[in-house]
Formats: C-alpha cells, structure tokens, sequence
C-alpha cells in the first residue's frame, strides 16, 4: 500500500501554555512513540494537515512522516477534538517498525443485494468495522461483507467474512455484523374513546317546515 507524506516539525517545548500557542500560530501539537523509541514532541501545520485529513481515511494510511528531513512511517492513532468548535487539538502517532504488525479498525463495507431486501426486509448493521492485526503496508482500506444470501431472519456473523490472507481478525467470530429484519407492519390505530361515542350516537333529525305535534288541536282559522 503506498504511503502519504505529511510534514512536521520538532519541539522542545510542551504543556498547555506552549499548545495554545502553537495552535495561536496556525499548527497543531503532536507527539510520535513507538517500539523502543523514545516519545518526541511534534507540531503540524493546521491548513495543510486539515486539507490532508478531507482526502484521505486516516485510519487506514499509513504516513511517510517527514521530521525536519527525518523520514520515518507511522501511523495516527488519535486525533483529540476540541468539544464544540471545530478545531483539531493535539494528534498522537506510532511509528512503525519494519516486520511488525499492527492492530487497526478498518471499516466493512456490503457487496451484493441481499434476498431479504428483495422481499421487503430491512438490514440491520450492528458493526461498522472490523479490528485486525496485519502487516503495516497491506492494511485494507476496507472489508468486503457479502450480503447476497441473507434473508429475513437472518444474520451475517464476523466468522462469515472471507478477510485477505495475512490479516487476523480480532474479534469474537461469533459477533453479529448485520441481520436482516422483517418489515414492520403498521398497527391500526384503535378508534379513541371520543371517536367511540361519535360513531355510536344516532344524529338529531331536524324536520324541515312546520309540524303539528301529534295529538294537537289544529289552529282556528281566521275569518
């Protein structure tokens, strides 16, 4: 898999103070750690590292860390965000060692139309990426779950996923991925207690004209 290059700087300064200056001044702290090194402090330009982080899935690349001409790979770990505003805080990298392997969540992704949906179900994704332990350089930018034969009722599990070879899957194969659910019926609201008395109530007849009440004289007629 190829690598993205990313520039950054080193800094002898830490703490609050010196982070809010940084980011005062258009980059954003950082440290780099790894195996058997010691952790150092880095900064990043702000503009050119947000630009970066719209083009690419940073989970799954791998950077081609360029140090003040020091060149090493790595990987970003965390991105601390600030609660509200959308500012970038502090960024945490792993520097990678040559032959070792790392632990990584890569996002699933569905291929295929599932039976299920054909007849009116409803997938249910449970899980949206898979953890796994794999080489650096061969990590996928995705994982393929092949939902062509779920139907209704059923369920695609973790141990249902053909992964490439040389990836070991982490989780527990028997974790649920996605399940097919059946479409949901729409109750009949029952008729409210108001709407009852409505129905049940006879309408006032009003007769049109006048009506001599039953068993009444009839008026006199004026001469």
């Amino acid at each position: 898999m190829a690598t993205t290059p990313l520039a950054a700087s080193n800094r002898a300064d830490t703490g609050k103070g010196v982070a809010r200056k940084l980011r005062a001044d258009g980059r954003i702290p950082g440290i780099i750690y790894g195996h058997d090194i010691t952790p150092r402090a880095l900064s990043l330009n702000t503009h050119e590292f947000e630009m970066l982080l719209e083009k690419i899935s940073y989970r799954t690349t791998v950077f081609e860390l360029n140090v003040d001409g020091a060149k090493s790979n790595a990987l970003i770990r965390e991105i601390q965000r600030h609660p509200y505003r959308k500012e970038i805080l502090h960024v945490d990298f792993q520097e990678l060692v040559a032959g070792e392997k790392v632990s990584v969540s890569v996002p699933l992704a569905y291929t295929g139309a599932a039976i299920g949906v054909k007849e009116g179900g409803i997938i249910d994704q449970i899980m949206h990426e898979l953890s796994i332990r794999v080489d650096p350089m061969a990590i996928p930018s995705k994982i393929e779950v092949d939902i062509t034969n779920l139907a209704i009722g059923r369920s695609v599990h973790v141990g249902d996923v053909a992964v490439p070879a040389g990836i070991e899957v982490l989780d527990d194969e028997d974790a649920t991925i996605c399940t097919c659910a059946a479409p949901k019926e729409e109750a009949t609201p029952e008729p409210t207690e108001a709407a009852a008395i409505a129905v049940e109530a006879e309408p006032e007849v009003l007769s049109k004209g006048k009506k001599e009440e039953e068993g009444a004289e009839p008026a006199e007629k004026k001469e």
